[in-house]
């Protein structure tokens, strides 16, 4: 590109500059004018708003007048909360995520809230949310995170209706749904930490098999008869594995003593989610028999982990606060693993713009999730780890979430979004 050197071949510039002078002169009661009728503006917009769930990702929710803002979820801080969480006991938190009954200590984790820049996010109403769901099925479909979530959720809505288990199913109860009698509500977990058709490493085989271009049947064979899918996954893909597409082995991460290439994950895991988006929008984007009519597809972005240290040495994750923005910065994987989740969902959006029955958005939690390195279990993924003193191991969980904790925030934006829909 060619460049100007300001000292050398320039005219005078003398006319020009009395010129800008003149247009400046000009210009001065325009200016003065914008500054007295500026705050009349703002005073009559200040009660509109624009829901946006993701930098990458518009959405909108328009009060009653017609001026919009525009607001962001997925950008912002976390700041003191002086309510606390919506619960404190809740039945159903799987064993690992019980923090307090466990004995952790410090509480202050418990009292913030996620403030984005431009707008307030509202505290969840399980009220809402059981209505807006009245007589329909929802799923989390995904790994343990996936999991995580729909504890927490459970857990809110609990509050106010609480749930029966109606079915559990496999190890660990990786298959399970709760029926909610007062609004005919159906929430249900399905494991599947790839969301495509996946072997899972065992003792005979120390990597996972994936098949990028099958989508597992475990839970897509249910597809018509959900309104709502949350898909949530990412660490399992960290994970040594060999991938095939078709008949075709594509290559490997981490395979040592496998005569394949290394081509990493994150390509794959962007192949995993094509795959999943493709076929829900293939199998519901026709209004066939049996199908129950709008699908709702969410997003949940990559939830970073914490690991300051060793997972079985104490301060594996010692955090008591969260991060200030500017003392955290998203990079490296876990930007990359945020941004091919929302690349596939904006790819997704554009793929099912024309249909009418299946709707598809992301939460993106990533960030937020970045600066809260205090709101994992830690050592108290186990009771009361130290009671018999300090041990040298102690194993730590710096992945998942405490509940209550920040991963309740999770929900939040979901409510949020699924206002937006049903308008």
């Amino acid at each position: 590109m060619d460049t100007i050197n300001p000292s050398k071949d320039q005219p005078h510039h003398f006319p020009l500059r009395k010129l800008l002078l003149l247009a400046l002169y000009a210009l001065l009661p325009i200016i003065l004018l914008f500054h007295l009728i500026g705050p009349l503006s703002l005073s009559q917009t200040k009660h509109s708003l624009i829901i946006t769930t993701s930098s990458s990702i518009p959405s909108k929710e328009v009060r009653n007048d017609n001026v919009e803002n525009s607001c962001d979820y997925s950008d912002g801080k976390w700041v003191h909360d002086k309510l606390g969480p919506l619960y404190t006991k809740c039945g159903t938190v799987k064993e690992g995520q019980n923090c307090i009954p466990h004995g952790r200590p410090d509480k202050g984790y418990l009292y913030w809230k996620w403030k984005p820049k431009n707008c307030q996010l509202p505290r969840f109403d399980p009220k809402s949310f059981l209505q807006i769901l009245n007589n329909k099925n929802l799923a989390f479909v995904g790994d343990s995170l996936a999991r995580n979530q729909l504890e927490s959720l459970l857990c809110m809505l609990a509050t106010v209706s609480p749930p029966n288990l109606v079915f559990s199913h496999g190890e660990d109860n990786k298959f399970r749904k709760w029926h909610f009698p007062s609004h005919n509500v159906n929430v249900s977990i399905y494991w599947s930490p790839f969301l495509v058709k996946g072997i899972e490493k065992s003792d005979k085989k120390n990597y996972n098999t994936l098949f990028l271009d099958s989508v597992d049947e475990k839970w897509a064979s249910d597809l018509g008869q959900l309104d709502m899918i949350v898909l949530s996954v990412g660490h399992w893909f960290l994970h040594s594995a060999v991938y095939y597409y078709g008949d075709s082995v594509l290559g490997c991460h981490y395979c040592s003593g496998q005569n394949y290439t290394e081509i990493g994950f994150y390509d794959v895991y962007g192949k995993a989610y094509r795959t999943t988006l493709n076929t829900i929008i293939e199998r519901r984007g026709n209004n066939n028999k049996g199908n129950r009519g709008v699908l709702d597809v969410i997003v949940t972005t990559f939830s970073p982990a914490h690991f300051e240290g060793e997972w079985d040495k104490l301060g594996a994750c010692p955090k008591t606060k969260p991060y200030n923005p500017e003392e955290k910065k998203l990079e490296w994987m876990d930007a990359q693993m945020r941004e091919t989740a929302i690349n596939q969902v904006n790819a997704a959006k554009k793929e099912a713009e024309n249909l009418s029955n299946v709707r598809i958005e992301a939460v993106d939690v990533t960030k937020l999730a970045l600066l809260r390195p205090d709101g994992h279990p830690g050592p108290y993924m186990h009771p009361f780890p130290f009671a018999n003193g300090v041990e040298e191991r102690v194993q730590n969980d710096c992945v998942h979430w405490c509940l209550p904790g920040p991963i309740d925030t999770w929900n939040e934006i979901l409510l949020q979004v699924i206002k937006k829909w049903t308008g």
